[in-house]
């Protein structure tokens, strides 16, 4: 690592004031940042630490009847404090391991928008809401781009609103070394609609599969799903999976979810 000073605010205001410094750059549960600093791929004058700020953890209940987590709750806490919404908790519960999930939040999940992360998949599937220091993003507008968001400097994610679906389920094809996804997919079946979002198969991050969504909107069995073939012109292709595999992969994944679903 390069030398770093540390600051740790316990209000939004001071952490959005820390962040004010040249070079500085947040730090929430860091288990992709820690590693990149070891690496010192990454050279930050100041780290300032979200997990002091309260008004950023927990799990609530709006008036509206979404589900609102602080951007400093941990992957443990969703796992356990969401019986509302079982497809998000179990999401949760299966990301990487028993140290990652006590350490690793939602907030620094969704900030950094890792191509094979968990939760950009549960956030886009759901039309959930990103709401930062300065605005609320729809999911549809925050997500730009492998590890590009619609954040702007200086911004931090204080919350995340998820409605609640009438049912979801996350299934994932888990790399084993990593615990990452190979390629995941989350079913949300809403009173108006189904969401399907795609995450670790395409070069350009947590994708919505839109064809799926119109062919479940209109009959949500998995039958229907096996007739639907994903884009794989754009797929992820390493020593992991081709592009080709992981375009099967989407719709193995979309149709066991669905099926999960129908029970």
């Amino acid at each position: 690592m390069y030398n770093f000073d540390v600051e740790m605010p316990t209000t939004i205001a001071d952490a959005v004031s820390a962040l004010g410094r040249d070079e500085a750059q947040p730090l929430s549960g860091g288990q992709t940042l820690i590693p990149t600093l070891k690496a010192r791929l990454a050279a930050p004058s100041v780290l300032v630490s979200l997990t002091g700020i309260a008004e950023m953890k927990g799990i609530r209940k709006n008036d509206a009847g979404e589900i609102c987590i602080g951007g400093a709750t941990t992957h443990a806490t969703v796992a356990a404090g969401v019986p509302e919404y079982p497809g998000l908790a179990s999401l949760a519960a299966r990301i990487g391991d028993p140290a990652v999930r006590n350490r690793g939040t939602i907030g620094g999940s969704v900030a950094n928008n890792d191509p094979s992360a968990c939760y950009p998949a549960a956030v886009l599937a759901s039309g959930a809401t990103v709401v930062t220091n300065k605005r609320e993003i729809v999911a549809d507008d925050y997500f730009q781009g492998m590890f590009d968001t619609a954040l702007e400097e200086g911004e931090i994610v204080t919350e995340i609103r998820f409605p609640v679906p009438q049912a979801a389920h996350y299934e994932k094809h888990i790399q084993p070394a990593s615990r990452f996804p190979l390629v995941a997919v989350f079913v949300a079946k809403f009173a108006d609609g189904v969401r399907v979002a795609v995450t670790g198969a395409s070069e350009e991050g947590v994708y919505r599969w839109t064809e799926a969504e119109e062919a479940l909107s209109a009959s949500f069995t998995a039958d229907v799903v096996a007739g639907l073939s994903a884009n794989g012109s754009d797929m992820i292709s390493d020593l992991h999976g081709t592009g080709t595999y992981r375009a099967h992969l989407v719709g193995v994944m979309t149709k066991r979810a669905v099926a999960a679903i129908a029970g």
